[in-house]
């Protein structure tokens, strides 16, 4: 069957979310959760569930991950440890999807593969719920809006119980990576700027289009 085309956003554009969900938890002393690596991005929900970011080249990328309450497929060693039928997540998928796929990164299943050709997302044909919705990456990400990104901040000592400026949130975002001191103490005042700074500027290292 031929591949899905996915409607999501790039990986450069879904990098500036990211940085920024790193830079806060990391400021915060929660740095295990969401992290670059010099060819992987990775995001941790704390409850088990993860998605990677692998890139190959600049035009290619592999977006691998597990949701353990909503993944209803079941691939390589999941399939023989649950006794489930496998779902192909690399049918009629180019080679390059296979490349560097264990261990995972983040847990010990993967419920779905979506690959990035440098023009668009695409992956198997399979009718069940692979749980990529469910983990949260987008929302994480701050596509479209900071509401979760907002949640981390609320006890930063210096905003004393005030929400953040939501101004200073959308400017940690559109940094996209290339974050200073100062935008990042506008969002998390008294927290380790240093430490935050350095894991969003992380992901400027991958080579992404």
């Amino acid at each position: 069957m031929p591949l899905i085309e996915l409607d999501l956003p790039t990986p450069k554009s879904l990098r500036g979310g990211w940085a920024a969900m790193a830079a806060v938890l990391a400021a915060r002393g929660w740095d295990g959760d969401v992290y670059a690596t010099l060819n992987q991005w990775l995001y941790h929900d704390g409850g088990g569930n993860w998605a990677g970011l692998r890139f190959q080249d600049q035009n290619r990328a592999v977006l691998l991950g597990h949701d353990h309450e909503y993944s209803d497929t079941y691939f390589g060693e999941a399939a023989r440890y649950f006794e489930k039928e496998e779902t192909d997540l690399l049918a009629d998928a180019p080679d390059w999807w296979s490349r560097e796929l264990d261990p995972p990164p983040l847990g010990e299943w993967i419920s779905f593969i979506y690959g990035w050709d440098g023009d668009r997302w695409q992956r198997a044909a399979y009718d069940q719920r692979d749980g990529f919705e469910q983990v949260g990456l987008l929302r994480a990400c701050s596509v479209g809006r900071t509401e979760l990104l907002s949640q981390f901040v609320v006890d930063a000592p210096g905003l004393k119980g005030e929400p953040p400026d939501p101004r200073a949130l959308s400017a940690l975002v559109a940094a996209d990576g290339d974050v200073t001191d100062a935008i990042l103490k506008a969002v998390v005042p008294g927290w380790d700027i240093a430490a935050g700074v350095a894991a969003a500027r992380k992901f400027l290292e991958a080579d992404v289009a």
